[in-house]
């Protein structure tokens, strides 16, 4: 049960380390899929079905700079988790 819980929270871990991550990839999809311009310099207009994302998807840009701080974290937790793995099966498979 323990070792159970130890993945969920290893696997949170890395979900929200990379999140960062993902908010820049998502940000620029859709800037580029709507024809937006965009930057971290500023926030640029973005209209697409009557509703300004600017502000948005310069939020979700600019949020890329805490991967500075979080994917060492977020590696850090995956070996943690690929060591755990290792070892829970290395043990099963010698009793």
């Amino acid at each position: 049960m323990a070792l159970r819980a130890l993945y969920a929270v290893l696997v949170l871990g890395i979900a929200i380390c990379a999140a960062p991550l993902l908010s820049v990839i998502w940000a620029e999809a859709f800037a580029r899929r709507h024809g937006c311009t965009l930057h971290e310099g500023f926030t640029n207009p973005c209209v697409v079905n009557g509703h300004d994302w600017g502000d948005t998807l310069y939020t979700a840009f600019v949020a890329g700079w805490l991967m500075l701080l979080t994917l060492p974290v977020g590696a850090i937790l995956l070996l943690v988790l690929i060591i755990t793995g290792g070892l829970h099966m290395w043990r099963r498979r010698r009793r």
